[in-house]
């Protein structure tokens, strides 16, 4: 019998039994029943910081709206950011119209079958690359997420940080010689199942596990350990401050166009401040004098208190509801569109100012 060690250095092995695994237990998904290079492309950006019992839902109705590249090139951006609405990280749903652009303007709408003319669209990064190209293609191009990151660190105890150009390049290359020539795509998606499903993050079922006699950290009792990083993400606090005016039936907005979070989506009227300050301390800023200038009175009201956690960014959030009276001339500053109260649902807007919407 093969002893550990040679076990672990034999790629068939480990492969085998992945694709096995997968095979009894792979998860039946609607992405998986198509080879269309677009809808799995589509599925993957989706996915990306995204749980797939959400993501489901949101792939349905993004099909039955853009099904093929044409038409999500078509779209106006603004729509396909609406539509996007819930998943947050809105980068990903600009880079998908504009990579539908490209597509369209330097393929002639037919979605492109190499990997570097893959990986040349916007928004695609290797990872994305080698997953479309390897199930749409079957081209042997290794995928490599945290999944992936996690099984073979754990499987081959390696204390080399993943979050170091050495440590990618590494799981890389173990990634790739792991990889089979005649079903790269199943078994990229194995290992990716396995990682989501056994490998997991916290109490992983190694009692489980169909490569548990072979796994290198398990037989050291140090599954946990791994993967190893090296940093710490650091946590920036910003402080944000939303006006919802109300003057009748009117209400106003502003479209974020800066290179900033949630670029060109909606908003309330905001104040940002570099400290927490309260309505007092508003109220005496050059931006609060001129979002309100030449009202002689207002009605505000506190509505909600709420911290919204992103990646890099911890955001501190008050929301105001000003009620301007109706006799009450009012002169927006340069930049606010004037909406019906009524009509903000057809705004994109992002999940902070959809929280709140949900209370109002």
């Amino acid at each position: 019998m093969e002893t550990k060690k040679e076990l672990s250095r034999e790629p068939s092995q480990i492969t085998s039994r992945l694709q096995k695994w997968y095979n009894a237990h792979k998860r039946e998904l609607p992405w998986r029943e198509t080879n269309d290079p677009y809808r799995i492309w589509i599925s993957e950006v989706i996915l990306q910081q995204t749980r797939i019992a959400q993501g489901i839902g949101f792939y349905h109705r993004f099909m039955q709206r853009f099904p093929d590249v044409r038409t999500l090139a078509a779209a106006r951006e603004e729509e396909v950011l609406k539509l996007w609405q819930g998943l947050g990280y809105y980068s990903r749903a600009r880079n998908l119209h504009q990579a539908a652009v490209q597509i369209v303007n330097h393929h002639n709408g037919i979605f492109p079958s190499s990997y570097p003319d893959i990986l040349s669209l916007k928004g695609v990064g290797q990872y994305t690359a080698a997953a479309v190209s390897s199930i749409a293609f079957h081209q042997p191009h290794a995928v490599v997420d945290g999944n992936v990151y996690r099984v073979l660190t754990r499987l081959f105890a390696i204390a080399t940080a993943i979050d170091t150009p050495e440590g990618k390049k590494m799981i890389g290359r173990i990634a790739q010689s792991l990889l089979p020539e005649e079903d790269p795509g199943s078994y990229n998606q194995a290992i990716m199942d396995f990682g989501a499903l056994v490998c997991t993050p916290s109490q992983p079922k190694c009692e489980e596990c169909v490569l548990q006699e072979i796994c290198l950290a398990y037989a050291e009792r140090r599954v946990t350990a791994f993967p190893v990083k090296e940093r710490k993400i650091k946590i920036s606090n910003r402080y944000f401050h939303y006006f919802h005016i109300v003057h009748g039936n009117r209400t106003y907005l502003h479209k974020r166009d800066q290179s900033d979070i949630w670029q060109n989506l909606y908003e309330f009227p905001l104040i940002e401040t570099d400290h927490p300050a309260d309505l007092l301390i508003l109220q005496q800023t050059a931006a609060f004098r001129e979002l309100f200038s030449g009202l002689p009175e207002l009605l505000i009201d506190p509505l909600l208190t709420v911290r919204h956690q992103l990646t890099h960014q911890l955001i501190h959030t008050r929301f105001y509801r000003v009620i301007i009276p109706e006799s009450c001339t009012f002169t927006p500053p340069q930049g606010l569109l004037i909406t019906d109260i009524g009509e903000l649902h057809h705004y994109p807007v992002s999940r902070l100012i959809h929280k709140y919407l949900e209370t109002i």
